[in-house]
């Protein structure tokens, strides 16, 4: 969902089309150092897991001492038109974020076979050597909110409302069960999915699926039905007392007492350590970022917790606990499947 790099200035057409570019060279960048382009799927402005990403850029220009810069896209016009600019900058790395950019960096790569990108939280479908893929086994996080929700539970049932009924997208449901389970056996995982023609943007059948789920005696649910779509889980779960978890980011503030903990995708960790791995010239492979690499981790086992605003803050015991668990995951004594393999 997004490609990072060293543009200073962007031409007229595209500027006209509503692409927004932000350069940028960190403290004690040099001119002569390696540079780096991040493209964003929309404007960051508050959006945590884009501001991880810009971060991300910043780190990985400071520690090469090179310089780094921004583009925010506005929608897949402006994607398409911000990667063709960046690699028209022939920067040192060109980031991109999500599966929106698939299609365009496939293309950009056949044209541009010397221009490298890192391509995080996705990959395209044809491998390509100057296109290294960045991404996350989000089911190890998803493990441990349930391991939450199992210690937290009064019911012993437990939701997840998700966007897509795909392997994929398993990996937010069926290890929120099993995590339920590893500390309340006998707990019961019933998942729900949008579907529909826009499951990434529909809050109101989110909503109704929560709702459904609390009238099951489901009183945690696992919300991950993109941005927009958690609000609908969200707002739910305020109105028939039951809570809920985002992902990607701390939405905890969003829906303060509603909100447990959050799965965290450490888009920072995962771009300054992918620039890093190209600039040392290990390009071309996937890399996979869970648990024990820090790309995955949840709000509640940040140092900050307490400003958190998650309800998770307030039981520490249970932190402590699901603290065992990943540290088990991290030193491979506890290993989660991921749903997508099997």
């Amino acid at each position: 969902m997004r490609a990072h790099g060293v543009i200073l200035l962007l031409a007229a057409g595209v500027l006209a089309a509503g692409c927004n570019a932000a350069a940028k060279a960190p403290a004690g960048g040099d001119a002569d150092g390696p540079s780096i382009v991040l493209v964003t799927p929309n404007p960051v402005g508050v959006n945590d897991f884009l501001k991880l990403a810009v971060k991300g850029a910043e780190d990985a220009a400071s520690a090469h001492k090179g310089t780094q810069s921004v583009y925010q896209s506005t929608d897949p016009a402006s994607i398409q038109q911000n990667v063709a600019a960046a690699v028209r900058d022939k920067p040192d790395v060109v980031v991109a974020v999500g599966f929106n950019f698939a299609d365009v960096l496939a293309q950009q790569a056949e044209q541009h076979p010397d221009q490298q990108f890192l391509f995080v939280d996705s990959c395209t479908e044809k491998q390509y050597e100057n296109v290294t893929c960045a991404v996350f086994r989000e089911y190890e996080g998803v493990f441990l909110a349930g391991a939450e929700a199992g210690a937290l539970t009064k019911t012993g049932k437990v939701g997840a409302v998700v966007a897509v009924d795909a392997p994929q997208f398993h990996r937010y449901s069926d290890p929120f069960g099993l995590g339920a389970q590893k500390v309340r056996p006998g707990a019961a995982l019933s998942p729900l999915f949008i579907g529909g023609a826009n499951p990434f943007n529909d809050p109101g059948r989110a909503k109704e699926l929560t709702a459904t789920l609390a009238g099951q005696g489901v009183d945690y649910v696992m919300g991950a039905a993109s941005a927009s779509g958690n609000l609908g889980v969200f707002e739910a779960a305020k109105e028939h007392g039951v809570f809920a978890f985002g992902v990607d980011a701390n939405q905890c503030p969003a829906s303060p007492g509603v909100v447990v903990d959050n799965v965290i995708k450490r888009t920072d960790v995962v771009i300054s350590d992918g620039v890093t791995a190209i600039l040392d010239g290990k390009r071309g492979n996937t890399r996979s970022y869970g648990i024990k690499e820090e790309g995955i981790s949840l709000t509640g086992l940040q140092p900050d917790v307490d400003k958190s605003q998650c309800v998770i803050a307030d039981h520490p015991d249970v932190l402590t606990q699901v603290g065992k668990l990943r540290d088990e995951i991290a030193a491979g004594t506890l290993k989660v499947d991921d749903p997508a393999a099997s």
